[in-house]
């Protein structure tokens, strides 16, 4: 009991450490933005009115939609909108025009993750180091080139791993929110009074008052739940009771204590308005506060950078995008990876941002919207699993998602107004990637069609050739195939210019799954085709990693023995050239061809040993 008690307090440490950077840091820039905007004016009813929302809005979206509801929506324990997306995809897997749209819907939200994985450690970052100008005005100039280092370094230390500062963070962040709190709790025992703005009438108030107003600064307001959603997307690492116990007893208490601490110094301090975060510090300890506040950043950020890693090879094992170089940076821990392109593309994008916004202020009018967006799509898809997967009756349903789906209505409106003044920036990077995730899909579909049109059955081609067969040589081959069923055009390639066959032949297809994982009791299925051949099915999930050797291994025990030493690896490497009046727009096309040849070599992603690596290439017409 004492042993489960003690991983359940360890993974609760490790959650806030990861999950909770995000949303924990929202406390530097949500007040300021929502009283920066200029739409509202500076009462004490007001400020008790906005109190009250944030403190509701975060109730509402995170403790009851994401922490109660939506964590409840796992995918073989894993979360995120990709396991959402699954689900709900094999829900209506009878409904094809339903799942074909609900897929595209879901993708998109996918691709919005990469928006957002520039915006947050953009603001965040600049919003700490901000934090100088507090300290003294002499300090603005150095804000942005400081903040372009910390992210700089940031970036450049991925490639070596975050195992050894990884255990760092669960005590900075409990720091973070001890600090924030003692903060908050510091300054309300100035005007205690500030507590009444718990209740919901102080923001029905307001809305009842300022309707116009408030749907203005709901695109504000929402700030406050940025990072709600890495909640659920981190619930496969440590599971559902460390993230509830964490939020509800640790992050929640932390974050409404600020908030509240906040509204209180303006209650004072009017003019503490430019950046009431900060301004709650005495002075000996803004320094330190600045300090802690960009280490709580980059937290935050690593959180996101790591989400990219984990998004963009679910994306890439689902089909969407092309094979990426992946890096193992622990060998004791599988999801530990880097992707060098993905790193410093996220890089170059977040340097763009902060170079173009160049204030937190502005970078905020670029960030609700992404969130919003994402946070409307996975109500839209919770509906669709509790309805399809989980069989409820309808008006249950309704009434479970109807609320939020209001909710997030009104919040993705009103950021919309801020489309034309920053809001158009991550929808443009989540455009780009979508057009290149349907791109790569339709494009191996027409790929795949047309190897399919000119393939021949394997069972057919083995007979025919046994007629009279070939000299047989010793060792192995593997013939790694996109299809079941059909003639590698590596074997063909191989037979007419090398005039032989192995002893053993392995003719292996790789599958990807819509479940995260697969055991390995389940890894391969093996058919005897005769004459010392096999066809073999190696399935993976959209979080395993892909290694085709070790799953082979798996196979002696079926009557092929498989020795490391005499066993080649046969690929066929395709150069795709576009045709006019093919499937796709020729641009597509085009584009299609130039992602096929930029694509990592499939031998180094499968993860065979490149000493017995055999490659023979031909070209395909789309």
């Amino acid at each position: 009991m004492s042993a489960s008690k003690s991983s359940l307090g360890a993974l609760t440490l490790a959650a806030i450490g990861v999950a909770f950077g995000d949303i924990g840091t929202s406390v530097l820039y949500t007040i300021k933005e929502v009283f920066g905007s200029g739409h509202v004016q500076f009462t004490p009813d007001n400020v008790y009115g906005i109190l009250s929302m944030v403190f509701w809005t975060l109730t509402t979206i995170v403790s009851v939609k994401y922490v109660l509801l939506v964590l409840r929506a796992d995918n073989n324990g894993e979360g995120g909108l990709i396991a959402m997306l699954t689900l709900a995809s094999r829900a209506v897997a009878d409904r094809p025009a339903l799942r074909n749209k609900m897929l595209l819907v879901g993708i998109f939200g996918a691709c919005l993750f990469y928006g957002d994985g520039v915006i947050t450690p953009a603001i965040t970052v600049l919003s700490a180091v901000e934090g100088l100008e507090v300290v003294s005005p002499t300090f603005k100039d150095w804000v942005i080139p400081l903040t372009l280092i910390i992210l700089f370094g940031l970036f450049f230390v991925q490639k070596r791993g975050t195992a050894d500062i990884g255990k760092f963070f669960g005590p900075i962040m409990i720091l973070w929110l001890m600090t924030i709190g003692a903060l908050g709790l510091w300054q309300i025992m100035s005007h205690p009074e500030i507590l009444w703005a718990l209740l919901p009438w102080y923001a029905w108030k307001f809305t009842w008052q300022h309707p116009g107003i408030t749907f203005i600064i709901l695109g504000a307001v929402v700030l406050c739940v940025t990072g709600g959603e890495a909640l659920y997307a981190d619930m496969g690492h440590f599971g559902k009771k460390p993230i509830r116990i964490a939020w509800f007893f640790i992050a929640m208490p932390c974050l409404t204590l600020n908030y509240f601490g906040q509204g209180a110094l303006l209650l004072s301090e009017p003019e503490a308005v430019k950046n009431p975060f900060f301004n709650m510090a005495p002075d000996w300890a803004q320094m330190p506060l600045v300090v802690l506040a960009t280490a709580a950043a980059v937290i935050a950020s690593q959180a996101l950078i790591s989400g990219a890693y984990s998004v963009t090879k679910q994306v890439i094992q689902l089909g969407y995008l092309p094979r990426l170089q992946v890096l193992h940076t622990n060998v004791k821990e599988t999801g530990q990876i880097y992707m060098p392109f993905v790193n410093w593309m996220l890089f170059a994008m977040i340097v763009l941002a902060v170079g173009m916004f160049r204030s937190s202020s502005n970078l905020a009018a670029a960030y609700g919207i992404a969130v919003t967006t994402d946070m409307l799509i996975t109500t839209v898809l919770t509906f669709f699993v509790i309805r399809y997967a989980w069989k409820l009756p309808l008006l249950i349903c309704i009434g479970a998602t109807g609320m939020f789906f209001v909710v997030d209505i009104l919040f993705w409106a009103s950021n919309l107004l801020k489309l034309t003044h920053g809001g158009w920036f991550p929808l443009v990077i989540a455009g780009v990637i979508f057009t290149l995730m349907v791109t790569w899909k339709d494009g191996r579909a027409l790929l795949n069609q047309s190897l399919h049109e000119t393939s021949l059955s394997l069972t057919d081609f083995l007979e025919s050739i046994f007629v009279a067969p070939p000299t047989r040589v010793a060792g192995t081959a593997v013939f790694m195939s996109a299809e079941q069923g059909t003639v590698p055009n590596a074997l063909l390639h191989n037979l007419k210019h090398n005039k032989v066959l192995h002893e053993q032949n392995l003719f292996v297809t790789v599958r990807s799954h819509e479940v995260p994982w697969i055991g390995m009791d389940k890894r391969i299925q093996i058919e005897p085709l005769g004459h010392d051949c096999w066809e073999v099915t190696v399935n993976y999930g959209f979080k395993n990693d892909f290694d085709i050797p070790k799953a082979l291994q798996h196979i002696r025990a079926r009557g092929c023995e498989l020795d490391p030493m005499t066993t080649s690896y046969f690929l066929s490497r395709d150069i795709v050239v576009p045709t006019l009046g093919g499937g796709m727009p020729l641009w597509r096309e085009k584009l299609f061809a130039q992602m096929h040849h930029n694509a990592s070599a499939a031998a180094e992603f499968l993860k065979l040993p490149s000493n017995a690596v055999v490659e023979l290439g031909s070209k395909v017409e789309i």
